[in-house]
């Protein structure tokens, strides 16, 4: 894997410059308009996040020994488009286990998708990753997407080794003890990416007496007909909210399913929440806390900042794409 990973740092070393050139503020310029949700501070956090935790040698060397290269295969990859190049760790895992990438990226993040493959390209022109279409015959396929698409990847793919993942959502529990700073890093973790990520955190556990207290950025545009339709509904069914301008804030102990809504709710021990965790696991992607115990624990601040080692859905993708 060494040629792999001397290829996927010197994306990294490419990658320092966007944003600062005209090629990739183009590129930006058309991802944006091609799905008004993502913003230029938006793909410059996603472009960031993969730098830092994907693309550093070092990581990548330690990463990569716990591995060992199988059998070659084909591997299809259909990518979900919610967050700027949120199908990237897939392409990174299917190449470095040696395999062919066989792509399908989100119309949704397709300027920022092909991108990063022209640059693999041009470090390395016989990088195993080609497109995908309807008459690719792929031996293995990793697709991502809403519950509905799942259900159907989960059909269509039945025959052939599959890892397919729908909706996941992420909480954080507070000991009422956090910093200025913690906070700060809370409020990216609910707010970047407009609340559209599996990692963005929509259900906040507070201790008993304390007060919850959130400054959310300015919304998207986009958000506005979510955030108005929301407030009106709750407001003419008398359900009580705190409005945050742009974002509700409801008492409950569910996961919000509307993006402009924030859930939390109260507790009394650590332990009823640790029991609230273990009965809703399967439906968790990240938990933000320094009091919980859990494998999928980031600190604050950190959840849209997934490392080599944070597997999606608790699935290693990597042990998938190598043990079949």
């Amino acid at each position: 894997m060494k040629r792999m990973i001397d290829i996927f740092s010197t994306l990294g070393d490419r990658l320092s410059h966007f944003g600062k050139d005209s090629t990739s503020q183009e590129v930006m310029r058309r991802a944006m308009e091609e799905n008004h949700w993502f913003s230029q501070s938006d793909i410059l956090m996603a472009v960031e996040a993969i730098r830092e935790e994907f693309l550093d040698h070092d990581k990548l060397q330690k990463w990569a020994t716990a591995y060992t290269k199988t059998e070659p295969r084909r591997v299809a990859i259909i990518m979900a488009g919610n967050i700027p190049l949120v199908g990237f760790y897939d392409l990174l895992c299917v190449v470095m286990a040696g395999h062919t990438a066989m792509v399908k990226p989100s119309s949704k993040d397709k300027p920022l998708t092909e991108y990063i493959i022209e640059l693999l390209k041009d470090i390395e022109p016989a990088i195993a990753i080609e497109p995908f279409t309807d008459s690719s015959q792929p031996d293995m396929v990793i697709a991502t997407g809403g519950d509905q698409a799942a259900r159907h990847f989960q059909s269509q793919y039945a025959n052939i080794p599959a890892l397919i993942r729908g909706s996941r959502h992420s909480v954080a529990v507070l000991s009422g003890k956090e910093s200025e700073a913690e906070l700060m890093g809370l409020s990216r973790d609910i707010f970047s990416y407009n609340g559209l990520g599996c990692r963005n955190i929509s259900l906040i556990f507070l201790p008993a007496g304390t007060q919850l207290t959130l400054n959310p950025p300015k919304p998207n545009p986009m958000m506005q007909g979510n955030y108005a339709h929301n407030k009106a509904l709750k407001t003419m069914l008398g359900i009580p909210f705190t409005d945050l301008g742009g974002y509700l804030a409801v008492e409950s102990n569910t996961f919000s399913n509307d993006i402009s809504q924030i859930n939390y709710c109260y507790y009394n021990s650590v332990q009823e929440v640790e029991e609230w965790l273990k009965e809703h696991n399967e439906e968790l992607q990240c938990i933000v806390s320094d009091i919980i115990s859990h494998p999928r624990r980031v600190a604050f601040g950190r959840a849209q900042y997934p490392t080599l080692w944070d597997v999606a859905d608790g699935v290693d993708v990597m042990n998938f794409l190598t043990q079949q």
